[in-house]
């Protein structure tokens, strides 16, 4: 597994730059997977944090493998860069890159279990049907989207991610997030939830008010800017779980936890014989178009991080600011 060993290379190669930590170890016919968190910036957890999540569904290997790329970039920032430097003296970066090992080595979408991890948490979507196999079902595991059983604990994968995320985001009063995924549409799509239901989020003004920084600061970036649940509903997903756990403690911070989509579909459209393969279907498998993907992102996630290092110009205004902001989400993504 390539992505694993990068990740481990680049973990020991860290020469004091960041911390590592394994936070489980995933257990598949006697082998054991390392399930590791990178930490930059203060111990201090509640300053302001972004994190970087990857490899949920193991079939998305190129999710992984951006991360990679970021975090390869990162060090060598780190090691010259004042800008850099002076980031990580007061805002914290998190990197989880492989979530699911045991599924990427299996050219899985589920972890070894068969459960999908994107769809495990306790979290029920409002009027989806039982049939809507897509959002999540209980039926069998030989179909995807395979829930688990209803009631049993979460997998130690999504449990782990659970504990780390309350653990160095929770306390912190602001947080953006973000989880590199693949195999929907022709367009990168930058999801924020809910994916539980079509009603509006708490973070829509922040949302719209980063929007719009993102459309001045690069007016030709690619990404269409959604709620999840704009394109489908969905049971069990993670980010919503954690986002309104986050909102119980934290009701005066800022949480938002969005869902980079890669269009992979344009990937097959271009290449059509990728439809033939499982892997094709959520990876780009020529060269030249794998390293356009890994350097295409970068300056998003660089964008995010610098946004929560200086979150002045979208999060906190003054009510009468935000209640406008928020507004103009609702009539922009909701109809309201």
């Amino acid at each position: 597994m390539p992505e694993l060993r990068e990740l481990l290379f680049l973990a020991d190669h860290l020469d004091g730059l960041g911390r590592v930590e394994t936070l489980a170890n995933v257990d598949y016919q006697g082998t054991s997977f390392p399930l590791i968190a990178l930490s930059f910036g203060p111990d201090d957890p509640s300053a302001p944090v972004f994190a970087v999540f990857g490899g949920v569904h193991g079939l998305e290997r190129i999710g992984t493998r951006v991360v990679l790329s970021y975090l390869q970039t990162l060090m060598e920032l780190a090691r010259w860069d004042r800008c850099i430097q002076r980031m990580f003296e007061t805002t914290r970066l998190l990197m989880v890159p492989l979530i699911n090992p045991v599924g990427m080595m299996l050219n899985l979408r589920s972890n070894g279990n068969h459960v999908d991890l994107m769809r495990n948490a306790p979290v029920e979507a409002e009027g989806l049907s039982a049939w809507h196999l897509f959002g999540g079902q209980r039926l069998t595991t030989r179909i995807p989207w395979y829930r688990g059983i209803e009631g049993a604990p979460m997998e130690v994968e999504t449990q782990a991610v659970c504990d780390f995320v309350r653990r160095e985001i929770f306390p912190a009063k602001l947080a953006v997030g973000i989880d590199i995924h693949s195999g929907y549409g022709v367009v990168d799509r930058l999801w924020f939830p809910y994916a539980k239901t079509r009603k509006p989020f708490g973070g829509v003004a922040e949302v719209i008010a980063l929007k719009k920084l993102l459309d001045h600061t690069y007016a030709r970036h690619v990404y269409r800017i959604e709620p999840q649940s704009q394109e489908y509903l969905a049971h069990g997903d993670l980010w919503d779980y954690l986002y309104d756990e986050y909102n119980t403690i934290q009701p005066e911070g800022c949480f938002i936890p969005f869902t980079l989509e890669l269009g992979s579909w344009l990937w097959v459209k271009k290449n059509w014989w990728q439809f033939f393969s499982r892997i094709g279907l959520f990876n780009p498998r020529l060269p030249h178009r794998e390293r356009r993907i890994l350097r295409r992102h970068l300056f998003l996630l660089d964008f995010l991080y610098r946004a929560v290092h200086s979150p002045e110009p979208w999060s906190f205004p003054d009510i009468s600011r935000r209640e406008q902001r928020h507004r103009r989400g609702l009539e922009l993504w909701y109809g309201e």
